[in-house]
This record gives C-alpha cells, sequence and structure tokens, in this order.
C-alpha cells in the first residue's frame, strides 16, 4: 500500500489526502490562525512528504460558518506575540523565509483557496502558491511597516513579480489593504467565487492540473522558475526528457486516435 500522511500527528493543521492531491487547512482559529512555530514545523513536515510523494497541495484556512456568523480567514499573519519576542538571530534563521520558500519548490503545483484576512506572513504564504482563488471578502496585504518592521518572507520580491512594482509599493511602503475585487483586478488572485463554493474552485483546479500528464508538469513548473540565464538551454533538456517519457508515446497516441475517428 502505498504511503500516506498521517492527519493525526497535526495540532494547527487539518490534513486530508487523495491519490493526487492532499488539502490543508490552516487551523487555529482562536488567533485568527496566526503562523507560529507549531505551524511552521508542521508545514515543513507537509514539506517533506510531497518532496517525496509529489502531490497537488491546496492551501486553504477556517471557512465562514453561515450557523454562528463566523467569517472565513485564510491567515491573520505571523504570531505578533512570538514575533514580538524574536531578535536579530531569529530574523537571520529566516523562519517563515524558508517554509514559504520550501512551499513554492514543492515538484506539484500548490493552491491557495483565500477567504477573509490574509495579512502579513500570511499573504506571504499565499504569494509562494503557483494559484491564488479568492472570495469577495478576501482582504489582502502586508502591514509590517506599520509594525516596525518589514515583509521579510518573501514579499518584498514575489509581489513585485505578481502585480507589478506600483501596486507592490502601495502595500509594502503604505500599507494598502487590498479587498478581494482589487485582488482578482490587479491579477494577486485569477479568480473570485463565493465563500461557500471556494474549496470546490480549489479542488476544481486540482482535477484540471490532475488532467495533465503528472510529469510534464513538474518539470514545466521546475523549468518555469528557473532564472533567465538558464534558458534555452533548460527548455531543450527538459524537452528531450519528456519526448522519451512513455506518457508522451500514449497521450500522443490517444490524440492521434481520437482524431481519427
Amino acid at each position: 500500500m502505498a504511503q500516506k500522511l498521517s492527519a493525526a500527528g497535526f495540532a494547527t493543521l487539518k490534513v486530508s489526502e487523495s491519490d493526487d492531491r492532499i488539502t490543508v487547512a490552516l487551523n487555529r482559529p482562536e488567533v485568527r490562525n496566526a503562523i507560529d512555530q507549531l505551524m511552521v514545523d508542521e508545514l515543513h513536515a507537509v514539506c517533506a512528504y510531497l518532496e517525496s510523494n509529489p502531490k497537488v497541495l491546496i492551501l486553504s484556512g477556517t471557512a465562514a460558518d453561515p450557523e454562528t456568523g463566523a467569517k472565513g480567514i485564510f491567515a491573520s499573519g505571523a504570531d505578533i506575540a512570538q514575533l514580538r519576542e524574536r531578535r536579530r538571530d531569529d530574523a537571520l534563521a529566516g523562519i517563515n523565509s524558508g517554509i514559504f520558500d520550501r512551499l513554492a519548490k514543492l515538484p506539484m503545483p500548490v493552491i491557495a483557496a483565500l477567504d477573509g484576512y490574509a495579512l502579513g506572513g500570511g499573504a506571504e504564504l499565499a504569494f509562494a502558491a503557483d494559484f491564488r482563488i479568492g472570495t469577495p471578502e478576501l482582504r489582502m496585504g502586508n502591514p509590517e511597516t506599520g509594525l516596525g518592521i518589514m515583509a521579510a518572507a518573501g514579499a518584498t520580491w514575489r509581489l513585485k513579480e505578481l502585480v507589478g512594482e506600483p501596486v507592490a509599493k502601495e502595500i509594502l511602503l503604505a500599507g494598502k489593504i487590498l479587498k478581494g475585487e482589487e485582488c482578482l483586478r490587479v491579477g494577486l488572485i485569477t479568480e473570485m467565487v463565493q465563500g461557500k463554493d471556494l474549496l470546490a474552485a480549489a479542488e476544481a483546479l486540482a482535477d484540471r492540473i490532475g488532467k495533465q500528464d503528472p510529469l510534464a508538469v513538474r518539470i514545466t513548473k521546475s523549468v518555469f522558475h528557473a532564472p533567465r540565464e538558464a534558458h534555452p538551454v533548460i527548455d531543450t533538456l527538459a524537452q528531450g526528457m519528456l519526448f522519451e517519457s512513455q506518457a508522451k508515446f500514449d497521450r500522443m497516441q490517444a490524440f492521434l486516435d481520437r482524431k481519427n475517428t
């Protein structure tokens, strides 16, 4: 039987797994899913598993509850109580930047399903994903400079790549918080759905990814993130590998068979 990730060993995450994907929900609702050291450690455990067992990862937060009126939330940021006590050596250790970079480099795509607050470290966690789907209630930004620090876990470079320099500076230097519609308009999210449909939309995207050849997806993601100077050599070498894969012959033959019927 194939190895599975045990969901029972997590205190800050809710984990479920199927054949081609893992769904991870941040689960510290009492502190608005603030990212603390234990959550970082548990995310590292998820990454270690996915590095050995490549699958699509869906990241979400706490869903809204219409019965109680509780609003959905992705992550309000890093745990301020812990952050307040961290010093220079903690910053140099790159606690959050290390796990976000590891998530970004996972073999298969990462989908972030965003509702409510995705602020500070929560926003930087979402920036590290390959896809972001949001709701009208999404509130996304990096208010770190208002706390006397900076967004040092990827926002200063990922955000500029995602939305361009002018919008990135509005967020990073002027503390602008983007609402769901604004996130969609600037391309920070690629799809907006109602909160009740959020996870279904993420699953539908995972289904579309699942229809592709897994090896081709993995290699394309890796080549996509390669530095400019590696191209076009890396593209040619990667294509050479894929040209020899059995999936290439099978899928192309199936295409030809459909075309001829």
